[in-house]
């Protein structure tokens, strides 16, 4: 572990000089300027100050980070196959159900629909990659081609449809796929 550069990233998020810091920590300013450069090291007692001065303990500071994963391939989906309602379902963000929101990729064949969902809180939007889709929200019908998105909130019951194929990203928050 940098313990330097970590100190540093912690100084300047919390918006502070070297010299504020070193005044709040009753240090030198060289101290501290010597410490980010990993040119010393602190005491135990003396790094406890800093990160107090800083917002957090010992134990926060040596706490390794996750490396979480950011980007997703095609390996990393997950994928649901639907010969009834002619769909697939590609999970594009795996354990997306954990979060807030829930992206999918819908691919709905000719004469393909989604299950009809019952109201529930949230929100849902889509992204058209391919074709046409029907919306319908209630008792009332929504047209989306390709480029064109939709959004609602989904107090009514819903489901997609496409008479031709499509091809979109579904996005449900909270998740309800």
């Amino acid at each position: 572990m940098d313990i330097g550069q970590k100190l540093k990233e912690l100084r300047i998020l919390k918006g502070l000089t070297q010299e504020e810091l070193a005044d709040r920590a009753e240090l030198s300013k060289g101290f501290i300027s010597q410490l980010e450069r990993d040119l010393t090291s602190p005491s135990i007692a003396t790094l406890t100050d800093i990160l107090q001065c800083l917002g957090t303990t010992l134990n926060e500071f040596f706490t390794a980070d996750t490396d979480e994963q950011i980007v997703f391939g095609t390996e990393d989906y997950f994928v649901k196959e639907d010969g009834e309602l002619k769909n697939s379902i590609q999970w594009i963000i795996p354990n997306a159900q954990k979060n807030v929101m829930e992206p999918i990729l819908l691919t709905l064949e000719k004469g393909g629909s989604t299950y009809p969902d019952t109201p529930h809180d949230g929100e849902e939007f889509g992204y058209v990659l391919q074709g046409v889709v029907m919306i319908h929200l209630g008792n009332k019908s929504y047209r989306a081609k390709k480029g064109e998105s939709f959004y609602f909130t989904p107090d009514k019951k819903h489901y997609l449809t496409s008479k031709t194929g499509a091809v979109l990203i579904w996005i449900s928050s909270p998740p309800n796929f």
